[in-house]
């Protein structure tokens, strides 16, 4: 060993230490969150060039992003300089260099391109005519998914799609690709596969040049690179390559793009004799965070099984606070941040995640609004987002049915084949008089000259205008009236074609956005009043932002964007079923689930806090919502404040279950008077009950109404006066 390597081994723990020099059979280094596998993958890279004389050049390693491949190749070879000639790449970028590399071998042109999603849609559509946008954009969706399967147009594709002849689009669509000479991003990985399976000689070469092969992330892997892993290594030939793979089962959240968790699960059978290191040794978070994250996860089924272990220290107990409604849930957070910068903490400390970018809108508010700066990571600020952006415009239009920027934004939103120049005439005859007439109006005129097609859907367009207007100050929640807008000009239908496509949460930022207007009147001044009080936020927001430049901010950011990131302090959000986990998640999507939240929670370094609340508005109407599960599995590991929900089960590590009373010789009337139990009163009309109390000796409850109004009863007086409604 060379003894100028010394020191990069000594700054090691043992387990780390014991990956690094191993040798001979495959090895799965199963790393923990914040325990070192950066460290340990590059340092075992620099440590075989620097004393085992494993040539550079035979060294692949591959990951997943350009960043992380950047860094690995930075700090290996800022511990060893020949380690530049190793090839680090990512799965696509290396599925290029093969192609470019053996083009001749293969008889294929060197010089092609790799074409992208959209690329892929147009392509799709001139080899296929008779296909919409629309459809071109799922199949081109569903091609690439089948890549990631490495499935050919012979294959059974049932599986991925119902809507239309799969196999015959993805043909037709693979031979016009053929034809270009070109290839699309599931071909750079799917591609090498056949060719190695076809081709023995080349694959020969490959296992000749490459003696070691490094998978960072592993559990982030699809089908197809999983095939490409065995096929670059000789698996199957039984040749002598040294395969290392380094990632965490319990990490893996990405199956929505493809990553199957059963590779990193099913790796030590499929290479045989593999050893297994664990590094459960813990840099990050203190004691009880991990705990906390450890009764979680240890609830999922499909998992090789580890125990984080803090090197920090106890630290102290994570909170679970229970708290009324999405308001004070922002409020909460907003009040912890406050407090901890008036100590002299910084606003980088923290980091508000939740489980989709919707929930966002009521942080940014109250963050807003106490001139708080921050953030919003993987995503664009709520106001600022395509589709809210969209309904917006609809809102404005019907304020101001001259506007021509709102009626040009949505009048082809969603498509209505009304093209530019089609725009053009009717704004040019809206202002053909002295001043500019609602544009609205024009499009009903019948000297506009259009052809039958357009005149046809603008007269489709304008009726739903009209509907709109006359539903106008009809003694509902302005939330309503918008919620009806989004239907009625089909944004929710287009949005959601674009949710299964791309993954997003269009639609549910939509109907938060529909939430919010919810205290306003459904008037034309309610409108306006909505209207005007986004602008003030976003002026407000512009001028904190100028004012905080050079300002450390608050993180916000969706769960599945932290993976890789660690903060001071992290507040986890929305702790309710149906929203974390998601509704309708059961199986191997809820173990997925179950791990995300273990992610989220694994990015606290020294504290941790859980919120869930009793009711959301959702859908135009305050909802009563349930605890999560995972409160459930990880009870004992917080502190908790706020009123816990009647009848919430404490469970502990053995699955036993205990109630706490409360209410001692009123606890007969609040076993009928619960949390949550929905009620009507003729004043008031539908609510539910959201807190209940002794106050001097009498039981009192707060029922949350559906316009929003909190009122106070007591119910063993007062029963003659509300209904409770038993749900079917």
């Amino acid at each position: 060993m060379n003894d100028e390597f010394d020191e990069y081994l000594e700054v090691l723990n043992d387990k780390q230490r014991e990956a690094v020099v191993h040798q001979g059979k495959s090895l799965l280094i199963l790393a923990g969150a914040g325990s070192g596998k950066t460290r340990v993958i590059t340092t075992k890279l620099a440590y075989l060039i620097n004393t085992q004389n494993v040539s550079p050049q035979s060294i692949l390693a591959v990951t997943f992003t350009k960043k992380a491949a950047n860094e690995m190749k930075e700090r290996a070879v800022s511990i060893e300089q020949r380690a530049e000639l190793s090839q680090i790449r990512t799965f696509h970028s290396f599925g290029s260099w093969f192609l470019r590399k053996f083009s001749n071998t293969i008889g294929f042109d060197s010089n092609f391109t790799v074409y992208d999603d959209q690329d892929m849609q147009v392509l799709i559509r001139k080899s296929i005519p008779s296909l919409s946008i629309k459809e071109a954009k799922l199949a081109a969706h569903q091609i690439s998914l089948a890549k990631d399967y490495c499935l050919s147009p012979e294959d059974d594709l049932s599986f991925i799609a119902s809507e239309f002849d799969l196999n015959d689009i993805y043909k037709q669509y693979q031979n016009r690709l053929r034809a270009t000479g070109n290839v699309d991003f599931g071909d750079l990985i799917m591609m090498p596969v056949l060719i190695m399976d076809e081709n023995p000689y080349l694959a020969s070469k490959i296992h000749d040049r490459f003696k070691v092969i490094m998978v960072y992330e592993y559990q982030d892997s699809n089908i197809a690179q999983y095939k490409l892993l065995k096929k670059l290594s000789g698996l199957e030939e039984k040749t002598n390559t040294y395969v290392c793979v380094v990632g965490d089962d319990d990490q893996s959240i990405y199956h929505f793009r493809g990553a199957e968790v059963q590779n990193i699960l099913s790796f030590p059978k499929e290479f045989i004799d593999t050893d297994i290191i664990k590094l459960e040794l813990n840099y990050r978070s203190t004691s009880k965070i991990l705990n906390a994250a450890s009764l979680v996860v240890q609830h999922n089924e499909d998992r090789l099984g580890k125990t984080l272990i803090a090197a920090r220290g106890e630290g102290g107990n994570p909170v679970l606070a229970f708290l009324q409604d999405q308001n004070r849930e922002a409020e909460f957070a907003a009040d912890l941040i406050q407090k901890s910068t008036m100590n002299g903490g910084n606003y980088d400390d923290w980091a508000i995640l939740y489980r989709t970018n919707a929930q966002s809108l009521s942080f940014e508010k109250e963050l807003v609004k106490r001139k708080i700066p921050y953030a919003v990571v993987g995503s664009m600020k709520f106001y600022e987002r395509e589709e809210v952006k969209d309904a917006l415009s609809y809102l404005s239009l019907i304020v101001n049915p001259k506007d021509e920027i709102y009626f040009r934004r949505v009048i082809n939103k969603p498509s209505r084949g009304i093209g530019d120049k089609t725009q053009d005439k009717i704004i040019e005859k809206a202002m053909s008089g002295e001043k500019l007439q609602s544009i609205i109006e024009t499009c009903s005129r019948d000297d506009l000259s259009l052809s039958k097609k357009a005149k046809e859907n603008i007269d489709s367009f304008c009726k739903s205008y009209e509907k709109i207007l006359q539903n106008l100050s009809k003694g509902n929640k302005l939330s309503d009236l918008i919620a009806l807008l989004i239907h009625e000009f089909s944004l929710d239908e287009y949005y959601k074609d674009v949710d299964s496509n791309d993954n997003t949460q269009k639609v549910a930022n939509l109907q938060e956005l529909a939430n919010s207007a919810a205290s306003f009147d459904d008037s034309l001044d309610g409108l306006m009043s909505f209207l005007d009080s986004i602008n003030l936020e976003q002026a407000l927001d512009l001028q904190n932002e100028n004012e905080n430049q050079g300002k450390k901010y608050v993180t916000l950011i969706t769960l599945h964007n932290t993976k890789g990131l660690e903060f001071n302090k992290v507040i986890i959000t929305g702790l309710e079923d149906g929203i974390f986990p998601r509704a309708g998640k059961t199986g191997a999507d809820l173990e997925e689930e179950r791990r995300l939240f273990y992610v989220g929670i694994t990015r606290a370094k020294n504290e941790l806090y859980i919120t869930s609340v009793t009711s959301r508005f959702m859908y135009g109407k305050f909802t009563q919502m349930k605890p999560s599960m995972f409160i459930k599995e990880s009870y004992s590991a917080y502190k908790v404040i706020g009123t816990v929900p009647y009848g919430f089960r404490d469970v502990n590590n053995t699955g036993t279950t205990t109630i706490n009373s409360q209410f001692g010789e009123k606890d007969e009337i609040a076993e009928k008077w619960q949390k949550g139990t929905k009620i009507f009163h003729d004043d008031y009309g539908y609510g539910f009950i959201t807190n209940r109390r002794l106050v001097d000796g009498e039981f009192v409850i707060d029922v949350q109404f559906e316009n929003g109004k909190i009122t106070k009863f007591l119910p063993e007086y007062q029963k003659n006066n509300l209904v409770i409604i038993k749900e079917k």
